[in-house]
């Protein structure tokens, strides 16, 4: 199972938000490309970076932050946050990024989806942020009337290979993931799952590794200091 550190950056700047509230910020750096480079050297394979101001407004104010990350490492960088064309997209892969996650996109406009895993086949992920089992969408502004197991049933479909789901409720509050709705989607597709939202313990982590999750996505508990990445790494992580 991959685990993947999470660079949220709003303003330029890393921040963690609780339940994706834009009015519940900490800014824990000043230059996300520093913070990259701390997460590689501390045994990070993967990293996980997130446009905040994108996914609200659907631009890409921090897409130069995060070329920066792709060229400081020399691990793979995946990228969501606002991702809503294929020039964007284009651009990112281009930069070096290796996996572009589209969130509200592939919810509101599947044809942009489409294209993209037509082009770019893995290097294509879908975020899946839920409320209460429903998708949320617009930087977890609003919820659609979509159950998440119905849409990544229909990504699956469209030969999309990994998505994120994140569970809003349990993200930035330190309780656990949503293992009952993570395994209930992971034994229901062959698509890779990572796991975010939550993920704050070892024994969160171990429990992850039971389900056979592709991935799960750290945050806040490693900004604060209740994980330490190092005692995490175990053999059996790799940038699939």
């Amino acid at each position: 199972m991959i685990l993947f550190p999470a660079i949220d950056i709003r303003g330029g700047k890393c921040v963690r938000l609780t339940q994706g509230d834009y009015n519940k910020e900490v800014i824990y750096g000043d230059s996300p490309a520093a913070m990259a480079s701390e997460w590689e050297k501390k045994g990070a394979v993967y990293l996980h970076t997130v446009d905040l101001d994108g996914a609200k407004t659907g631009d890409s104010p921090n897409r130069e932050s995060i070329k920066e990350i792709a060229r400081s490492t020399s691990i793979p960088v995946q990228v969501g946050g606002g991702i809503r064309s294929i020039d964007l997209i284009d651009d990112y892969l281009a930069a070096g990024i290796a996996r572009v996650i589209l969130g509200t996109a592939a919810i509101n406009n599947q044809e942009i989806l489409k294209q993209a895993v037509h082009k770019y086949g893995s290097k294509i992920a879908v975020s899946i942020d839920a409320r209460n089992g429903y998708v949320a969408t617009d930087g977890w502004t609003e919820t659609s009337t979509v159950r998440a197991t119905d849409l990544v049933k229909e990504l699956e479909a469209i030969g999309v290979e990994t998505i994120v789901y994140t569970d809003i409720l349990k993200d930035g509050m330190l309780q656990g993931p949503n293992f009952e709705e993570l395994q209930a989607i992971n034994e229901e597709t062959s698509i890779n799952v990572i796991a975010s939202g939550g993920v704050s313990t070892e024994e969160d982590i171990s429990r992850l590794r039971s389900l056979n999750m592709y991935g799960a996505i750290i945050g806040k508990a490693l900004y604060d200091g209740s994980l330490k990445f190092e005692k995490l790494t175990e053999g059996d992580q790799h940038a699939g």
